[in-house]
């Protein structure tokens, strides 16, 4: 009868010290509170891209499009090497699901053109950082990297690749001071060929996804033609998408049009964000 007596007592004893330990609800039945150093069970995950998936990056670019970048693909006799042309070489990737980007070269009677495009799809491991905060991380490092000029207080370029005029004088501005004016803008536009215009100069880009920049670079190359490489770069949510296009004369004295070159980079540029957000 003691040895039925006293294993109760030891139920008990074992009852009290697990209600004890499991830090339960108080007596006034609010919750108890989490040791320190624990992290809330309520603290809510950090949101996910937009973007789950990419493109197949050689097929992203329309024949149209490497028509008008790479003219000498149109020159191409043959077919079957007119088509291998369109379909451009694959960057080898080690996980296509994050980056997978496309690569195009073809010559012409005028000249040589590079055409590379490349998608990367950011995810953030960091539960407390949204897979877009760390693509904005990375997008800002490569626009800082790019140096990009100071934009001019008296003209602000535009996505259109024009600057913005500034505003007319007011009546009692003096002649002088318009004819200086006048002199000035004359002197700009006869600057040398190898001189790229104010309003073409690297910049950011406005319209162009949520942040976007267009890097323009005029390099001789091994002979004494000068290869010009225009490059854009935007972010749209979760995916940065890197855009390079350059050209080299087959002239020694050949310099690539500046204005030309932006305009169909971002003209491809605009149309990928286009197939991202379709």
């Amino acid at each position: 009868m003691q040895r039925k007596a006293y294993v109760p007592g030891i139920a008990a004893l074992l009852a009290a010290l697990l209600a004890g330990c499991t830090g339960g609800s108080a007596s006034d039945g609010t919750a108890a509170d989490p040791k320190p150093g624990d992290v809330s069970v309520n603290t809510p995950a950090a949101q996910p891209g937009k973007y789950r998936t990419l493109p197949e990056a050689c097929a992203a670019v329309s024949h149209d499009s490497l028509d008008s970048l790479l003219p000498g693909i149109k020159q191409i006799t043959d077919q079957d090497q007119r088509d291998t042309a369109y379909e451009g070489q694959a960057t080898l990737t080690y996980d296509t699901d994050r980056r997978v980007g496309c690569g195009w070269k073809v010559d012409s009677t005028d000249a040589t053109d590079h055409l590379s495009v490349d998608f990367e799809r950011v995810v953030s491991y960091d539960n407390t950082v949204s897979d877009d905060s760390r693509a904005q991380d990375i997008y800002a490092t490569e626009e800082t990297a790019a140096n990009l000029p100071e934009a001019s207080p008296s003209a602000t370029p535009s996505d259109t690749g024009s600057a913005t005029s500034t505003p007319s004088a007011t009546p009692s501005t003096s002649a002088s001071s318009t004819a200086s004016s006048t002199a000035s803008a004359s002197a700009s536009t006869s600057a040398g060929p190898s001189e790229t215009p104010a309003d073409l100069q690297p910049r950011k880009l406005s319209s162009l996804g949520d942040e976007a920049f267009l890097n323009d670079k005029l390099n001789s190359g091994t002979s004494t033609a000068q290869q010009r490489t225009v490059t854009v770069v935007f972010r749209t949510s979760n995916v940065i998408v890197r855009i390079e296009y350059a050209e080299q004369p087959t002239a020694s004295t050949g310099t690539p049009d500046s204005e030309e070159m932006q305009d169909k980079a971002r003209n491809l540029a605009q149309k990928l964000v286009d197939r991202l957000n379709g």
